[in-house]
């Protein structure tokens, strides 16, 4: 796909990994939306930013635990630039919680937001695209390989990438349906560099992505017309040592 002029959709892009992603497509040429959550001030100048590229862009907010903000959100951003192009399921919780202490309300919210959400967009999406789409759904390497602690994150991720692949095939051969398996790239929020730096130690590549190694992987599966219902692992080889 030609990505110049194109509309994308980007959940969860206000800040750290979902920045990057705007602001990739947008030195594309991209029309970006930029969905966020609670972080106003931080779409504003996510908005900002790639603006400054020469591109338009706009700013939606909406609770993806809401069933009907989400069912909105596409519907906004028809609106807003037109019907979107491309969609990237980048918004997720990520908490921790083994078999035995994660609670009923850790399951549900990971599950509304994690799962629920992407399932919707992608809904809404197929119906309002025009011509050929492409949807990337931002996974974890840690749904393929599970370990412990994140028990209701690693489930809705490894659901997920079930979910892409069967859109994969009932959206064909209109829309490609692919996913990204990250590993280390960003600490979470509550840690800093130190946390990755022990994390990547036993991981071949012994070093944090890059942010530009992940957006070139998001690109590749945008630009490319023949890969669908592929996971990408962009891990540094966690995938090698797991367990």
């Amino acid at each position: 796909m030609d990505l110049e002029g194109k509309v994308a959709l980007v959940t969860g892009g206000a800040r750290r990994l979902g920045r990057a992603f705007v602001l990739a497509l947008a030195q594309t040429g991209m029309d970006v939306v930029v969905h966020y959550g609670h972080a106003q001030q931080a779409a504003r100048e996510t908005v900002t930013l790639a603006q400054e590229l020469g591109v338009r862009a706009v700013a939606l907010q909406a609770d993806l635990q809401d069933t009907d903000a989400v069912h909105r959100l596409v519907d906004q951003a028809v609106e807003s630039l037109g019907p979107p192009h491309v969609l990237v399921n980048n918004a997720a919780i990520f908490e921790p919680g083994t078999l035995q202490d994660t609670t009923l309300d850790n399951w549900s919210r990971h599950f509304r937001v994690n799962l629920r959400a992407p399932f919707l967009l992608m809904q809404r999406f197929a119906a309002v695209t025009p011509g050929k789409g492409k949807i990337v759904n931002i996974t974890d390497w840690r749904a393929l390989y599970p370990g412990r602690r994140y028990l209701a994150y690693t489930l809705t991720k490894a659901a997920l990438i079930t979910l892409t692949q069967i859109a994969a095939r009932e959206l064909a051969p209109r829309i490609q349906v692919n996913a990204l398996a990250l590993g280390a790239v960003l600490p979470p929020p509550d840690e800093d560099e130190r946390y990755l730096e022990r994390l990547v130690q036993r991981f071949p590549a012994q070093r944090p992505a890059r942010i530009a190694e992940v957006t070139d992987a998001l690109l590749f599966l945008l630009r490319n017309d023949y890969v669908t219902g592929e996971v990408l692992l962009v891990d540094g080889g966690a995938h090698l040592v797991h367990g």
